[in-house]
């Protein structure tokens, strides 16, 4: 048995659920008066739980938050049915065409032997699509062209200052970006003692950017930094919390010299 033998009636037994949960004649309230934009966020709530059972390397419940994106799409694809636009089945033979189109080296007789070789041509596959796109709806190509709106914004800072850096926008190394990070916390310092907020805000805007920046020129990817930094403080904080309940101490009266003595233990017990 294929694995499209295998794969397409499952794929098929969901379409027919969504289209029975839309169906205006005995399907569910609630899908009923779903649109793009209100199924949007859960798109992305999903992706993210994907990420997240990955992180965990919890691969039942992954298992689990694929189906759950799967839907997402399936969902999204209804409706676009519904609209006379496009269905599950168009979204599966687009995406399939673009591997195709993308792979060469592989459906084809291009050669690419190394996969710093497979990145580069799949980044000038992009370029070359985001041109057609952009001739299609008669206007000027951008290098910025295709960065999406809802990344995350740490995220879409460091596509946006690499779609840049292609075009020879950037600093030819690190040195130069740690001095604009010591330009940018002076700034916003300046800001801070202004008391503008609008402007404090627009600087510390200035100031993560950077940041981002160099974490760019340092290879390090930001977003999965902070996700890192998020979870460091959350095991630090708990086990914080578990210091203060074992000492006696009331983290809600304890004094600043209390705490940061249980947050050093914490660190030190890692």
């Amino acid at each position: 048995m294929t694995e499209k033998t295998k794969t397409a009636p499952a794929a098929d037994r969901l379409v027919q659920i969504m289209a029975k949960l839309r169906d205006p004649d005995g399907g569910c309230p609630w899908d009923l008066e779903q649109n793009f934009a209100s199924i949007a966020p859960y798109t992305i709530e999903e992706a993210y739980e994907v990420a997240d059972a990955i992180q965990r390397d919890d691969l039942g419940q992954l298992k689990d938050e694929l189906g759950d994106l799967l839907l997402q799409v399936v969902f999204h694809s209804r409706m676009a049915e519904e609209r006379g636009l496009f269905d599950f089945a168009a979204v599966a033979d687009g995406i399939a065409d673009k591997m195709v189109r993308r792979h060469p080296h592989v459906f084809g007789d291009v050669d690419i032997a190394t996969s710093q070789a497979q990145t580069l041509a799949w980044e000038d596959q992009k370029a070359e699509e985001r041109a057609r796109r952009a001739h299609a709806e008669h206007r000027e190509l951008s290098a910025l062209d295709g960065v999406a709106l809802n990344l995350p914004a740490l995220l879409r800072a460091q596509k946006l200052q690499a779609r840049a850096a292609r075009v020879g926008f950037d600093w030819p190394d690190a040195a130069p970006v740690y001095a604009k990070v010591d330009e940018e916390i002076a700034e916003v310092r300046a800001a801070a003692a202004g008391g503008d907020t609008a402007a404090l805000t627009d600087e510390i805007g200035d100031l993560l950017f950077s940041v981002v920046n160099l974490a760019r020129h340092l290879n390090v990817d930001p977003e999965g930094a902070l996700r890192a930094g998020n979870a460091k403080f959350e095991r630090r904080f708990h086990r914080l919390e578990a210091l203060a309940a074992e000492r006696g101490v009331n983290l809600r009266t304890a004094d600043l010299a209390a705490l940061d003595a249980l947050w050093e233990t914490a660190k030190a017990e890692e």
